[in-house]
């Protein structure tokens, strides 16, 4: 394969047309697993716990959670697809359109809701749309210190230099203003074939979803002296298709660092504070999941949770992890609808099972997209008794 060159190519027959409306419909089931009596906090050790605040998506809603440390729900967000784009056809809508992938959400309750492959909303506190993107995002954001949003979008494109019959869904790091209109775009596709490490591309499929970057994280540089590709702007990716962790150069629009390792079809790569890299590893554990903090140097694993037994710790969707301030993990692992938070030492201190279900007949336990935990003095005054 030769080095992505970029967009181009003639005028698309009916079945590339059909084929590209596929690819736009590309997302995650509601639900997956079968649904347990066990729901709730069932595991909460107040001593060794972040006690902190809980955000979280679910695949049972359109919709974001706000709960404390012992399950009470303090506030919800609630905005259906066709309440924000009511032009689109509904019969064409893919189970996408049920509920949010991703939410931020900012200190005066406003947040921001990714429906997975068509777009983003700014909703207030009380779910009403402040505004919104059609523009294909999906998965992951960043909200910048200036207000910009940077965020993942995708739209199918057909390109002969790539492949040239079949279409291929493309990646891009695209940047808002904090009103929702559009700044600029960086294809991820481009930044890999145009850069050094072009070769990796080798391991794409021909056609269809070929990288399925899955995450972004701006970097702030405080881990510059760690790696120079570590500046500050530069964006940290992932590609699950590949396996494959990538750092995009803001200047060059290039991919400076990118690296493949022990982990496989990983999600939610972060940065930590002694220069070492937190992601959800789906595949990477014998067929199952696991939690591993990485040396960028040199790849090797310096940390790990697997679960409490063998085989019993997996989600072939989705999945997240985060370094607490306390030094504690909290990982989601979706498919199964649970969360939890696991000390150094892997010892579970709190554990969180959707009580929510989805699918026919709600038999499935709602997917668990990802679970946050805010800082215990997160403002709470916009809530009203």
């Amino acid at each position: 394969m030769t080095p992505y060159d970029g967009p181009g190519g003639p005028e698309l027959t009916e079945e590339q047309i059909q084929e590209m409306e596929r690819l736009r419909s590309i997302g995650y089931l509601t639900g997956s697993r079968p649904a347990t009596p066990v729901t709730g906090i069932t595991i909460n050790d107040t001593s060794r716990s972040y006690r902190g605040l809980n955000f979280y998506t679910s695949g049972h809603f359109p919709g974001a959670v706000l709960m404390n440390m012992e399950g009470q729900v303090l506030h919800t967000w609630e905005r259906g697809f066709l309440d924000v784009w009511p032009d689109q056809w509904a019969d064409s809508l893919s189970e996408n359109a049920q509920y949010w992938r991703y939410a931020h959400l900012f200190e005066n309750g406003d947040v921001l809701a990714i429906f997975e492959g068509y777009g983003l909303v700014k909703l207030d506190r009380e779910s009403n749309v402040l505004w919104a993107h059609f523009g294909g995002e999906h998965h992951d954001l960043k909200v910048l210190e200036d207000g910009t949003i940077c965020v993942l979008t995708r739209r199918p494109s057909l390109d002969p230099r790539f492949n040239p019959e079949t279409p291929v869904l493309e990646d891009f790091v695209t940047y808002l203003t904090p009103e929702g209109e559009e700044i600029r775009s960086v294809s991820v596709l481009e930044a890999l074939g145009h850069s050094r490490y072009a070769r990796l591309l080798m391991g794409t499929k021909p056609a269809g979803d070929v990288l399925h970057t899955n995450a972004v994280e701006v970097l702030d540089g405080d881990l510059e002296h760690v790696h120079g590709a570590f500046r500050k702007g530069n964006v940290l990716v992932s590609m699950r298709t590949i396996s494959l962790l990538a750092v995009i150069d803001e200047a060059t629009g290039l991919v400076d660092w990118a690296q493949v390792g022990s982990w496989k079809m990983q999600h939610d790569p972060s940065v930590l504070r002694n220069g070492h890299i937190l992601l959800f590893d789906n595949n990477g554990n014998q067929g199952m999941s696991r939690v591993i903090e990485i040396d960028p140097d040199n790849g090797e694993v310096a940390w790990e949770y697997k679960g409490e037994e063998p085989r019993d710790f997996y989600s072939q969707m989705c999945g997240a992890a985060t370094r607490l301030p306390n030094g504690n993990t909290l990982a989601t692992e979706s498919d199964a609808g649970r969360a939890v938070e696991v000390t150094p030492d892997g010892e579970i201190v709190w554990e969180f099972l959707n009580p929510e279900r989805a699918g026919e007949d709600q038999r499935f336990v709602a997917t668990l997209f990802e679970m946050m935990r805010l800082r215990p003095d997160f403002p709470l005054d916009w809530i009203k008794e």
